[in-house]
């Protein structure tokens, strides 16, 4: 599906998407460059598409962490973390194909006319958070950056972000790069060096977010947080995405995916992001278990040949 605007999105049916460049940061964290004009020219911060990479696959929602557009490419970032999520590190290699690519989803990121914004990071979140800070940027915004990863060997975009923030500050909960501490402690250093903030803008997980949120309320300063519940058909017609935001139920897909986060009930989100812990569980050792027994049955055909 394709939009340029926050109209509907038209059907351009099933075809396949060609993974044109792909980088893995860590163990579980890798970005996937896929080819797709229609979908770069078309893209904004803060949208996502819904994935499938093969007929049989879950439909997986991922935020658009960057567009290329004269490339005609978007990128993907994402943790194995999930049978779905797994699979993909496997089967996603350069010049392979994804199976189903829908989007831009979700209402584009308000890019504000705020003078100095900080945008914050959080693991996984720093990708997502990089083409808000970008298009900040691009609109004469005085864009200052905090990151934060549990150590050292996790950073990854730290090049990109420089190139685009007047300011970085990097944060590792074991000290082994930047300040020690959490993205929090970026937030206060950041507000103490500039309490001309406008803008808070915050991603990553939900505790991560609602600390965030915490720590900018008393300053008064608006803070956007960008949510990603357990998610279907991203059309809002299946209500799993629904998420409270001060007295009122929204569903990110539609309403979404940014929010006030002083508004959003973090509590109930991540509850109902926990709800399905034990089939994801149950789903994951499936197919591990599936993995080892087709590389045992591989293995096992080359000794006999080999014999």
């Amino acid at each position: 599906m394709i939009t340029s605007d926050n109209s509907a999105p038209v059907l351009t049916g099933n075809r396949p998407f060609e993974i044109l460049r792909r980088e893995d940061y860590s163990d579980v964290t890798y970005m996937l460059e896929v080819h797709h004009p229609q979908m770069a020219r078309a893209a904004q911060p803060g949208q996502f598409v819904i994935v499938m990479s093969h007929s049989d696959g879950e439909r997986i929602p991922l935020t658009i962490a960057d567009f290329k557009r004269e490339k005609g490419t978007i990128t993907l970032v994402i943790q194995a973390v999930g049978k779905s999520t797994l699979e993909m590190k496997e089967m996603c290699q350069v010049g392979t194909h994804l199976y189903g690519l829908a989007g831009p989803m979700g209402i584009p990121s308000h890019v504000s006319s705020a003078k100095k914004v900080i945008c914050v990071g959080g693991g996984l979140g720093v990708a997502p958070v990089y083409p808000q800070a970008r298009a900040l940027k691009e609109a004469g915004a005085y864009v200052i950056g905090i990151l934060g990863y549990r150590t050292k060997d996790l950073i990854f975009w730290e090049d990109k972000f420089r190139a685009i923030t007047d300011e970085l500050i990097i944060c590792t909960d074991d000290g082994s790069a930047g300040i020690r501490g959490f993205v929090t402690d970026g937030i206060r250093q950041a507000l103490e060096s500039h309490p001309d903030t406008e803008e808070v803008i915050a991603i990553g997980p939900p505790v991560m977010m609602k600390a965030s949120a915490q720590a900018t309320k008393p300053y008064g300063i608006k803070t956007m947080v960008s949510l990603n519940p357990i998610m279907v058909d991203g059309t809002g017609m299946c209500g799993g995405c629904r998420v409270k935001v001060g007295e009122k139920v929204k569903f990110a897909c539609v309403d979404g995916p940014d929010f006030d986060g002083h508004e959003v009930d973090f509590d109930d989100l991540m509850i109902r992001l926990r709800r399905y812990k034990e089939e994801e569980r149950v789903a994951r050792e499936r197919w591990s278990e599936s993995c080892r027994m087709s590389t045992a049955a591989v293995g096992s055909e080359y000794a006999t040949v080999s014999a």
